[in-house]
C-alpha cells in the first residue's frame, strides 16, 4: 500500500504523475469511499485532458486504488495516455457482496458529475484538468466487470453536462456456468486458475447464485442496453483463461453492431500489463488511440 504523491517527491526521480485521494461525502449517504486522482506532472498549457474512471482488480475480494502495483498502473497511465485518471475505491466481499462494488462505482461517478456542473465543493484538480465532455469508463480483471456494469446503467442516467465517450474493458472478469475452452486449457493457470476464479465469484456473488447470475454471465440476459453508448475497447491475451470470454463478448458487440475496437495479444498472462512494462507501454498506446481517435472523429 502506497500513499499518494500530491507534490514532487525526492524519492522518486522519474515520478510521471501527481496524485491525490478525494473523499467522496454525497448528500444523504453513510458510506464513506474515495477517489484516488492522478493528473501528469507535464500538464499542456490552458488544456484540458479527457477524464478516465479506473476500477481496479482483485476479483471483487482484495486490494485497494492504494496497491502500488495499480498505484503505479494508473501513474503510467495518466502519463502516456495524457489523462486525467480518477481511480474508484469500492467495497469488497464477502462483506460487501455485488451489488456493492457496482453501487460504489455509480456513487463516484455522481460525484464526479456534480463537480462537472460546479458544486459547493470543487476540486481544482478536477475543476482545472478534466475536461466533462470527453469521459471514458475502464477496469481491469474484476474492474473490468464493475466498468461493464456501471456503464450499462449510466446509459439510462441523465450525467449531463458529463458525457461517456466510451468504455474500456482490460481482461474483464466474466464466467459461467459452462466451461470455455480456454478455462479448461489453462485450468492450472499460475496466475488466475480455474479453481480462484471460481473462489472469487462463490464470494462475490449473492447468495446462493451461480455463475449465471447476470453479474456474471452477460450473455445470460442480452445486450440490448450496450447499443446505447458510443464505442467499447476490449483486449486480453491469449494466455489468459478469460481470453474466450472476451472474444464472445466482442463476436455479440459485432452481432449487434455496437462499434468496438479490440486487441486479443498472443502469449501473455491475466494482469500482464501490471508486471510487464513492454506490454504495459503496448496497452497504453492502444487506449490513448482509442481515446484519442474518438475526439478526432467527432471533430
Amino acid at each position: 500500500m502506497v500513499n499518494a504523491t500530491p507534490f514532487w517527491d525526492p524519492n522518486q526521480p522519474n515520478q510521471v504523475a501527481f496524485s491525490k485521494d478525494v473523499h467522496i461525502n454525497l448528500p444523504g449517504s453513510k458510506i464513506k469511499s474515495f477517489i484516488r486522482l492522478y493528473i501528469p506532472v507535464d500538464l499542456p498549457w490552458k488544456t484540458k485532458l479527457p477524464l478516465i474512471i479506473y476500477f481496479h482488480g482483485g476479483g471483487f475480494v482484495s486490494l485497494s486504488v492504494a496497491n502500488v502495483e495499480f498505484h503505479d498502473h494508473c501513474n503510467n497511465l495518466a502519463a502516456k495516455v495524457r489523462s486525467v485518471v480518477a481511480s474508484v475505491e469500492y467495497r469488497l466481499a464477502p462483506e460487501h457482496p455485488l451489488p456493492a462494488a457496482y453501487e460504489d462505482a455509480l456513487r463516484a461517478i455522481h460525484w464526479i458529475k456534480s463537480q462537472a456542473l460546479y458544486s459547493l465543493h470543487p476540486d481544482p484538480w478536477l475543476h482545472q484538468f478534466a475536461d466533462f465532455s470527453r469521459v471514458f469508463i475502464m477496469g481491469e480483471s474484476s474492474g473490468g466487470n464493475i466498468a461493464y456494469h456501471v456503464a450499462l446503467r449510466t446509459s439510462e442516467m441523465d450525467l449531463e453536462p458529463m458525457k461517456i465517450q466510451g468504455v474500456l474493458l482490460d481482461q474483464p472478469f466474466f464466467g459461467g456456468v459452462e466451461r470455455t475452452s480456454s478455462e479448461l486449457r489453462l485450468i492450472e493457470d499460475p496466475y488466475l486458475p480455474l479453481f480462484m476464479s471460481d473462489a472469487y465469484w462463490s464470494l462475490a456473488l449473492p447468495f446462493q447464485a451461480n455463475r449465471d447470475h447476470g453479474f456474471c454471465n452477460p450473455f445470460i440476459y442480452g445486450f440490448d442496453k450496450v447499443r446505447r453508448l458510443p464505442r467499447w475497447f476490449v483486449k486480453d491475451d491469449e494466455g489468459d483463461p478469460l481470453i474466450d470470454r472476451s472474444k464472445e463478448f466482442v463476436r455479440m458487440l459485432e452481432l449487434n453492431k455496437v462499434p468496438v475496437v479490440y486487441r486479443f495479444n498472443p502469449g501473455g498472462f491475466h494482469g500482464v500489463e501490471l508486471e510487464n512494462n513492454t506490454a504495459a507501454l503496448a496497452f497504453f498506446h492502444d487506449v490513448k488511440n482509442f481515446i484519442y481517435n474518438t475526439r478526432e472523429a467527432e471533430d
